[in-house]
């Protein structure tokens, strides 16, 4: 019965453990999400930038090879 009790008393510990480590693992994975939107935000407008500078004669090729 004792095991049990002490089993029960380490339990929580562990378990608080477990929970700091996801939480922490959690705001990593956040960060990253931030940080991988905020580059293809900069990504799109990149390409938005180029599209818009692009005239139709440069979208046809030379026939004349």
């Amino acid at each position: 019965m004792a095991k049990a009790l002490l089993g029960a008393v380490g339990a929580p510990a562990h378990h608080q453990y477990e929970l700091a480590t996801l939480r922490r693992r959690v705001a990593d994975l956040q960060a990253e999400v931030a940080r991988l939107q905020s580059e293809n935000d900069a990504l799109n407008a990149a390409l938005s930038e180029r599209v818009d500078a692009l005239n139709p004669d440069d979208l046809l090729e030379s026939v004349s090879h």
